[in-house]
Formats: structure tokens, C-alpha cells, sequence
């Protein structure tokens, strides 16, 4: 049997900002976006700040009403990576088999390693937690069990510094009476759909009539029901340190921002667009793929409804003038932004595919040596960027509209946890 165990480190933004500032310590702390560029919500909040009522994802001027006393602090990205590095180099020193889970929580599979530390995986777990708490700084909440999904349910239990065992001796009296929303990867809309079926519990998901589940979620109601009956058996995949990523096909690449602005003109729309499909062919050329298919999503600066396009290119690309003119045209055909301005824009690459090297077959119309030219002028920025940073070179127009100009999709874009069914 697997010995699985996940830590999550606990309000980890401000527990850091906390480790860092001693005068912050015991006092409500809110870890909160740029209010002027409207990203003005609360990221994390200290345990202090959430007995008070502050939660997670709500504005800052509703966060300051629920706890008046809270010190904001804007985030520090780069300090938290440096404290997710250092909790990872604890985790090394029981097992090579440590998969990120985000910046604040990871699953190690200490199978074969936990006979040099006494031959218990608990044992481990206890010590972890408190090498993080006395050489961090940092609370942590531990899960062990002998699969990643109730290992991970077991450090979500009884936050924060909690701890919790998930064996098959105790699965059933621990995990099935829990509300299903406490599963992984059952948020409320899949919740909403079992209730509708009768499944308020994971030991109802797990009893369910099999057929009646797929009828109700489709294919991934079969793999959630495996997951209510502990039928997990992923493994842990391990970081790879050069690429600071787990090893996993790469089947999109996307990016988006919150604009600091209402997109209202559909020539600043293709500008932005332009600037995220830039990032993004950058991003599918640097892993050495090309795109076969391209998306664009808005949210609607009024309703905050979210709608997509997404087309199939006509062969595949990482041709930053053939991804982003296509994107920009499928934004001109989707949305009339004069009359509904957006309020945030996102791009997407998918259908990835090995991008094709080796020699090329010109054409009488000169289109594949137009092309060529294109991909070597995507080489040359690229390696410029690379040597002196993002904005070493820039368009033009984001250089004339100083509402664009701050912008940095590279440094802005943020990766999170990669899924289960990546």
C-alpha cells in the first residue's frame, strides 16, 4: 500500500508576510490586489482576519467592513516563491517524489523512504509539519493516506495545523459522512447537480447507482465516484527543476488579465488581445510546439458574464502574426465592445502539437517565404527578450496608449495548480 502525504501550508500568503514582518504577527493581515487597477480583492487572509469574517476572494472595501482593524498588504510573489522553494527543499530530504500543488501545498510519496525515518509514514508527516512550523515560520496542515485524493481531503480537515490519517480501516467513518463539496474537484455547480440526484454526502457519491452518476455529470462523474470510494492511483510526479514544473503533457497555453479599464473600442480590445497572443506564442514556441486551434474569452464589464470563440487554424503555428490575428479576429466577430465593454480578456493555444523543423517547400506566391520570414523574426525577439527581459521589445501602440503600457503579460501571468486530469 502507497504512503501518500499532502502539506498544505496554512493562509500561506499572509502566514508569510506574518513570518516576515514580526509587528504583524497575531494581528488580522489581508494579502490584497491593486485596488486602482481593480484586482482589488482579498488574496489571503491571516486566520486573524478570518475569524473577524473576512474571506477569501471578496473585495477589500467588504473585507475592511468586516474587520476595520486589518492591515492590508499588497502581494509579494517572489518572497512566497522563495518560501515555497525553501518548503520543498524539507520535503527533499524525506523523498525525490514531491508534486506541487500551487505555491502552498504539495503530495510527497514517501512509500519507499520512510524506513530511514522510522519506518512510519506518519512519523514523517509529524516531522514535517514541525521542521516548516519551527524553520519557516509557517503553520501546516498534513493529510496521510495511501492515495493523493484523501491524503489531500486529510490536510483540508480541521484547519489550521491540523493533522489527519485516512487509512482504508477508517475511510468510511472519516471521509463518507463529510459533505460531498469537500471532495476534490467537486465545486458548487457540480455539488448543486448531486444534490438534484439525492447526493449530499461522499458516502452517498460513493453508494450511488453508477449509471445514474454518469447520467447526471457525464465521464467525469465516473472519476469522481472512483475518487468517493478511494480509488485514486495517480501517481506523484515529481518536479522537474529545469522547466519548475511536474512532468505532464502541455495541452494548452493560455493567458488573461483584469483590465485596469473598461475595454470599450474594439481597436483597444485587438490591442490587448494582441499583447496576450503575443506571450502566448512566445510561450508554445519556448516548449518547441504549434498550436492547431486558438480561443478568446470576455467578461462583461456590466454582468460579468463570460463568453468564448475559439476556431481551428488552418494549419498548425506558433507564428505570432498567424496566432494573434486570428485571435484579434475572432474578437472583432464576437463582441461589439461599444455597446457591451469587457472587463477582462484572456487568449488561449491548444490542440498543441510537435512543431515541424527540417526544410520547407517554397510556393510560386512566395506565402511559405513570407512565413519563413515571420518565424525568423519571431527567433530574433524572442532571443532578445530572453537575454534583456519582456519589455526589451515592445509594439508601438502599447507605447502610445499609457493605459497599456504598465502592462506585462509575462510577469503578470501566474500558474496555477495543475489538475488532476492535466
Amino acid at each position: 500500500m502507497r504512503a501518500i502525504i499532502h502539506s498544505d501550508m496554512n493562509a500561506f500568503y499572509a502566514s508569510v508576510e506574518q513570518a516576515e514582518h514580526p509587528e504583524l504577527r497575531g494581528r488580522p493581515v489581508i494579502v490584497g490586489g491593486d485596488e486602482q487597477s481593480r484586482h482589488g480583492i482579498v488574496l489571503t487572509a491571516s486566520y486573524e482576519a478570518k475569524a473577524a469574517g473576512v474571506t477569501t476572494a471578496s473585495t477589500l472595501w467588504q473585507a475592511r467592513a468586516a474587520c476595520p482593524e486589518a492591515v492590508v498588504v499588497p502581494p509579494h510573489y517572489e518572497l512566497y516563491h522563495r518560501y515555497s522553494r525553501l518548503a520543498r527543499h524539507i520535503y527533499y530530504d524525506y523523498t525525490d517524489l514531491v508534486e506541487p500543488f500551487g505555491p502552498d501545498e504539495a503530495w510527497l510519496d514517501v512509500t519507499d523512504s520512510a524506513h530511514l525515518f522510522g519506518g512510519d509514514a506518519t512519523l514523517v508527516a509529524r516531522e514535517i509539519s514541525e521542521r516548516v512550523r519551527s524553520e519557516l515560520g509557517l503553520g501546516v496542515s498534513v493529510g496521510v493516506s495511501w492515495n493523493k485524493v484523501f491524503a489531500k481531503f486529510g490536510s483540508d480537515h480541521d484547519k489550521p495545523n491540523g493533522y489527519l490519517e485516512v487509512l482504508p480501516a477508517n475511510a468510511m467513518d472519516v471521509v463518507w459522512p463529510r459533505p460531498v463539496s469537500e471532495l476534490i474537484y467537486v465545486g458548487p455547480a457540480t455539488t448543486a447537480k448531486l444534490a438534484r440526484i439525492g447526493v449530499a454526502t461522499i458516502g452517498d457519491l460513493a453508494r450511488c447507482d453508477a449509471a445514474l452518476v454518469r447520467r447526471c455529470l457525464g465521464k467525469v462523474g465516473g472519476v469522481l465516484q472512483g475518487f468517493a470510494r478511494g480509488m485514486d492511483a495517480t501517481p506523484v510526479r515529481p518536479l522537474d527543476l529545469a522547466s519548475c514544473d511536474v512532468d505532464r503533457a502541455v495541452k494548452s497555453v493560455g493567458n488573461g488579465i483584469t483590465m485596469p479599464f473598461d475595454v470599450e473600442d474594439a481597436t483597444c480590445a485587438r490591442q490587448v488581445v494582441w499583447l496576450m497572443g503575443e506571450s502566448v506564442a512566445q510561450r508554445v514556441r519556448a516548449l518547441g510546439l504549434e498550436a492547431r486551434c486558438v480561443s478568446v474569452s470576455a467578461r462583461d464589464a456590466a454582468t460579468l458574464a463570460h463568453r468564448s470563440r475559439q476556431c481551428r487554424l488552418a494549419r498548425p503555428s506558433n507564428v505570432t502574426s498567424e496566432l494573434c490575428g486570428t485571435m484579434a479576429r475572432l474578437m472583432d466577430e464576437g463582441w461589439d465592445v461599444a455597446d457591451t465593454p469587457v472587463r477582462a480578456l484572456s487568449v488561449r493555444a491548444s490542440g498543441l502539437v510537435p512543431a515541424l523543423t527540417g526544410p520547407v517547400q517554397l510556393d510560386l506566391w512566395g506565402s511559405e517565404e513570407a512565413r519563413l520570414k515571420a518565424q525568423a523574426l519571431d527567433a530574433s525577439i524572442d532571443a532578445l527578450r530572453a537575454r534583456f527581459g519582456n519589455h526589451a521589445v515592445r509594439r508601438g501602440v502599447e507605447l502610445a496608449d499609457e493605459r497599456l503600457a504598465g502592462l506585462d503579460p509575462e510577469r503578470d501571468n501566474t500558474t496555477h495548480p495543475v489538475s488532476f486530469f492535466a
